[in-house]
């Protein structure tokens, strides 16, 4: 097997907070390899988010205390001095982030920010940047891209401002991008303009793709492979026809039982995950899910190893026999 592209290596993210130690990432492993779509899904507070921003070097660094590895190209990401992260970051890996608006800068017009990305890590004029960024206007599908580059983030709709922050991901052409909910709170016509724009530039520029969503559909339609993250922790991992089509974990039992199938007849009511995700300062000792899984038994009191139970690529953490899975799905 050829070497993964970004290689995360026990990642541990731990907050020192007035109410002790909180542990929000807690021993994720992952590997993204090239030309590949690595979907994360979870509920909210499941911890895909800081995963990515641990990765990114974006948590601040005070009152935080990171253990683990982040390879990439040789490199140990966490090692690296601020300024040298500075280099790889936005133009080796890039990041779009959930909401856009809050992402720009509303005193900056977009063509200005985009074009300040550029010339920071390439050697490019005030000019040139500039039709540059007409260049990447134009490739994410903003119509008339030569006056609207003049035009400041709120002048744009949410669709629209997305596209900005993806024209700006993709500005100096990253190895690795990270799309953090890249279709949140944008109506279901839209979020289908960005899917299929993401897919688009990712055959035209070859980037990898980290997806983290709590959208099902959106993992199912480009994702290669799918974490599960639930307490901080994978919980499940593997192909996305496997995940789909075989789950292992009753977390993701319960992820796909609240979408509504097309080829089923309808239910009365949708599945619903009993209870809600413990608080981060005070994650079970054992299985992080134990306390919301119906299939709970004695030895849920203590942690499963993340290990394959169906096939090489296809993990789960669960004490649960594979034998009896099927019938309690």
């Amino acid at each position: 097997m050829t070497e993964p592209l970004l290689d995360v290596r026990d990642l541990r993210v731990t907050f020192l907070t007035d109410v002790g130690d909180v542990t929000a990432v807690d021993g994720v492993s992952l590997a993204l390899g090239a030309d590949e779509v690595l979907g994360i899904v979870g509920e909210s507070g499941s911890g895909k988010s800081v995963t990515m921003m641990s990765v990114m070097r974006l948590i601040p660094e005070r009152n935080t205390r990171f253990e683990g590895q982040v390879l990439y190209g040789g490199r140990d990401l966490m090692q690296l001095s601020r300024r040298k992260m500075r280099e790889v970051r936005g133009s080796e890996i890039a990041m779009i982030f959930q909401d856009p608006m809050t992402s720009l800068n509303a005193v900056y017009t977009v063509g200005w920010q985009i074009a300040e990305q550029l010339r920071a890590h390439e050697d490019l004029s005030a000019a040139a940047a500039r039709d540059r960024a007409i260049e990447l206007l134009r490739s994410v599908g903003i119509p008339d891209a030569e006056q609207r580059v003049d035009d400041y983030p709120h002048h744009f709709s949410g669709g629209m401002r997305q596209r900005v922050m993806i024209a700006m991901a993709l500005s100096c052409r990253p190895l690795v991008l990270i799309a953090d909910e890249p279709t949140t709170a944008l109506d279901v016509t839209i979020q289908a303009q960005i899917l299929d724009l993401i897919r688009t530039l990712r055959r035209e520029t070859g980037s990898s793709v980290v997806l983290i969503t709590h959208d099902m559909g959106v993992v199912a339609e480009l994702a290669d492979r799918v974490l599960v993250m639930y307490g901080g922790r994978i919980v499940e991992q593997g192909p996305t026809r496997a995940i789909f089509h075989d789950p292992l974990h009753p977390y993701t039992w319960g992820l796909l039982g609240s979408i509504a199938r097309l080829d089923r007849p309808r239910p009365h009511r949708l599945t619903a995950i009993g209870g809600s995700p413990a608080p981060a300062w005070a994650t079970p000792s054992g299985c992080v899910f134990a306390d919301r899984c119906p299939h709970r038994f004695e030895r849920c009191s203590e942690p499963p190893p993340l290990v394959a139970k169906r096939g090489a690529d296809h993990l789960d953490a669960c004490w649960l026999p594979i034998e009896k899975r099927g019938e309690l799905r």
